[in-house]
Order: C-alpha cells, then structure tokens, then sequence
C-alpha cells in the first residue's frame, strides 16, 4: 500500500477511528494519544496491510491492540503494596536517627508483630519486607486468597494490640 492510498483510506474512517477511540479511553486527551500511536503504528507497518481486507478492521485492531498494551503497562506500574499504614506524613518533619522515643516504639511494634501466631507472623514479615502477595504466597506454598486473609488478619490483630497498650494510633501520633 502506498502512503497516497493509506492516506485516503484513513481519511475516510478517521472520525469512526476517533469515536472508537474516545469509547476505549473515555477521555478525549487519553483517545487523542491513542489515535496518534494507532496511526503512527499503522502507517509503520502499512506494507503489512493485505490488500483486498477491510483497512477499518485492520486499523482498529491495532488501536484496540494499542489501548490494551497500555492499560497492562499501566496497571502493573501503578501496582503498590502498602504496609500496615502509611506513616510517611511523620517522618516527613522528624528525624529516626537519635530520637529515643521511636526506637522505644518500633522495638515495641517488633514485639507486638513477634507475638503473633507463626500463621500470621510469616506473610505479614514477608509483606512487610517488601514481597507482593503472589511472591509470598509462593514462597510459603498457600493460596494467595489465604495469604491476603492472613496478612488482613495479622493487621487487624496488630491494630488491636497497639489500641489496647496506646489507646490508638492517634494517641502514638501525638506523642
């Protein structure tokens, strides 16, 4: 296919392309991306194209194609696993090194983690050394669904322990 024949045909579907587009992306700056990498990867590989098929199916399977690499790229870099809560706001404005109290706390909250049944005990350390679920759910040989529960659990336990010794979490907060 020459790029004068790629040209009319696009022009042609070029206002169906953009309305798929907009239906796959839901926003009109994420459907305008995806039609410039549709078209940028179609007239890549133009010569691909066989003559005598449908130019809108071939072109739209590329940008579906497209639309789904991209949300599998996605959704794995926006894949985080949070630790029990997120305490960064407190590091922020305090320095560990030297402050008494936090080493007291955290030797604390060892304790309280080590207190826990070995069934707990083991994902939480694992998830907490930075293991995603199916990682520790490998390494210990359990199914993922008993390891997320394991770990809520032991989290729901720790949470009960620091309640009962501080009266919550707000209260180590303010300290």
């Amino acid at each position: 296919m020459t790029s004068t024949e790629f040209n009319n045909n696009l022009e042609k579907i070029e206002s169906l392309l953009f309305g798929f587009a907009m239906k796959l992306a839901q926003n009109k700056e994420n459907a305008k991306d995806l039609m410039q990498e549709t078209l940028m990867r179609s007239y890549k590989h133009k010569d691909r194209f066989t003559e005598g098929t449908n130019f809108k199916a071939w072109v739209t399977t590329i940008m579906y194609n497209s639309f789904v690499n991209n949300y599998r790229k996605k959704k794995t870099r926006n894949k985080v696993v949070k630790p029990m809560e997120d305490f960064s706001y407190m590091i922020a404005n305090k320095s560990v090194e030297g402050n008494g109290e936090s080493a007291i706390m955290m030797k604390e909250l060892k304790k309280m983690v080590g207190n826990l049944s070995e069934n707990y005990k083991v994902p939480f350390e694992l998830m907490i050394e930075g293991y995603h679920y199916d990682e520790i759910a490998e390494k210990i040989n359990l199914p993922m669904g008993t390891v997320k529960s394991r770990i809520f659990y032991a989290r729901k336990k720790l949470q009960g322990m620091v309640n009962k010794k501080y009266g919550g979490v707000e209260n180590i907060m303010a300290a």
